[in-house]
């Protein structure tokens, strides 16, 4: 790179053209070869008068470390891309600082660094650069398309960085990235909650965080925004922090903190154990999954809520018998949901995330769910002719008795708003099903019966679904002579 005085020379050098020149770092397809090129052709006694001609092109200074008001109007310079205006500043900047010049205000618009060689370096509404050789350099601010105009700041500043190998608690430090992962140490002394945070706006951060005993947990973007955070239940000890870009190649300046974090108002934290009807608990996953046992004295309907602002909360509830649900995302946002009918007896509940690695604080729930009013559910035993019952269907077939004194024509109608209804009949040498027969999803059976004994199954079409359902059974005796 040229010295200070090659901003002043090529400037001369382009004359007129630098104006369309400068105004396109901020427009791809320009670049710098055609300022070059002039620069080339100049001649030496031009060169013998840059220092004075600075002055005569009356470029403003910028100060590092001060703020610099400005606004882009219609008589500022135009580039002739896109009809956007643009302003410029010449800034001296130290070798091997590493400098932070944004843009702020009202304007809609970039600001862009070059060299003292107009090579362009970066654009962006915040740009970062450590400087490679001292001298000074060309900052422009532009609008960001012909209709942008308005009053504008620029802040420049000298980012303080940090080569410590130790990160305290409580203390962030600013560091810059190479192209290999910086580790630190970190020490805890009580146990407890703590979250670590990576951010960066140059790189897609990454940690990962090594202690005694085989303790191994990383992340990549926990934080959002491509920034990272593992929050785990530490003991106390030494940890290796290493900082790093998730895809080997990244670089620039990041940030990086751990915190402790409060427990629960109780604090406690339970990962195991008994959990009853009413109860609610709180408990941190760590990358594990965490069995707990739901004790069910009565049978009835029960709603079991896992939330989090840490994890993408998922649950499982298994039981005797082949009985199984699962969910996801039914209580909002990321927290998982299971309502459903329990019959008596002890049930395996299972809490984790839905995917990946991530770790955080949850609160666990069972409550009784009360039915609608005059509601009672009924999920076996005989069917009447006549009659209308209410069931809940958890994924597991409940099924029915009817009896036929007489030939009759048999309606079984089986409605839902939960779920997908299906019904099968069998019995006396028949067998029969339906899956869509009435509105919509409900299922619809008719049929000729001769008298004696009938099962009717009354299930969803996916194992998957659950909720209530009401079954009801109508008929007329008919004659019906028997199949030979």
């Amino acid at each position: 790179m040229a010295k200070s005085s090659s901003v002043t020379f090529v400037l001369v050098a382009v004359g007129g053209i630098a104006v369309g020149f400068l105004a396109a770092q901020v427009v791809p397809g320009l670049t710098a070869t055609a300022a070059e090129s002039a620069a080339d052709s100049a001649t030496i006694a031009e060169q013998e008068q840059a220092p004075n001609a600075l002055a005569a092109l009356g470029l403003s200074s910028l100060t590092l470390g001060e703020r610099t008001r400005g606004e882009i109007t219609s008589a500022g310079e135009l580039n002739g891309n896109d009809g956007s205006r643009y302003l410029r500043y010449i800034i001296s900047l130290e070798e091997g600082a590493l400098v932070e010049v944004s843009l702020g205000g009202t304007l809609q618009g970039l600001v862009a660094l070059y060299d003292d060689e107009l090579q362009f370096i970066d654009s962006a509404e915040t740009v970062r650069y450590r400087v490679e050789e001292s001298g000074d350099y060309m900052v422009v601010v532009s609008g960001a398309d012909a209709r942008s105009y308005g009053p504008f700041t620029v802040n420049s500043r000298t980012v303080e960085l940090s080569d410590s190998d130790t990160l305290t608690i409580g203390t962030p430090i600013d560091s810059w990235l190479g192209s290999t992962e910086r580790e630190l140490t970190l020490t805890i002394e009580e146990a407890g909650m703590y979250q670590i945070e990576m951010r960066s706006d140059e790189f897609d951060a990454y940690l990962e965080l090594a202690g005694a005993g085989g303790y191994y947990r990383e992340d990549d973007d926990s934080a959002g925004n491509l920034n990272a955070r593992i929050s785990d239940f530490l003991a106390p000890g030494d940890y290796t922090v290493t900082a790093r870009s998730a895809f080997g190649d990244g670089s620039g300046l990041f940030t990086l903190i751990a915190e402790p974090r409060e427990l629960p108002s109780d604090g406690e934290l339970r990962n195991d154990g008994i959990v009853t009807p009413g109860e609610t608990l709180s408990g941190w996953f760590s990358g594990q999954n965490l069995s707990y046992q739901l004790d069910v004295e009565e049978a009835g309907m029960y709603q079991i809520d896992m939330s989090s602002n840490d994890i993408d909360a998922y649950l499982v509830l298994e039981g005797s018998d082949g009985y199984y649900r699962e969910d996801d995302d039914s209580g909002g946002d990321l927290d998982a949901r299971i309502v459903d009918f329990l019959a008596p007896g002890g049930y395996q509940l299972t809490a984790r995330t839905a995917y990946g690695n991530d770790s955080g604080l949850f609160t666990l729930s069972v409550a009784p769910r009360d039915l609608p009013d005059g509601i009672k559910i009924r999920n076996e035993g005989e069917l009447v002719i006549g009659e209308t019952l209410t069931g809940w269907f958890s994924g597991e077939p409940l099924t029915y008795q009817l009896t036929l004194e007489e030939s009759s024509v048999v309606t079984i109608n089986m409605r839902s708003t939960d779920f997908d209804a299906y019904l099968d009949l069998y019995g006396e040498g028949i067998s029969d099903s339906d899956d869509d027969g009435g509105r919509g999803t409900d299922a619809r059976l008719e049929r000729a019966l001769l008298p004696g004994s009938y099962t009717v199954s009354a299930r969803g079409f996916s194992a998957s679904g659950s909720g209530m359902f009401e079954l009801e059974v109508s008929g007329e005796p008919a004659e019906i002579q028997p199949d030979t």
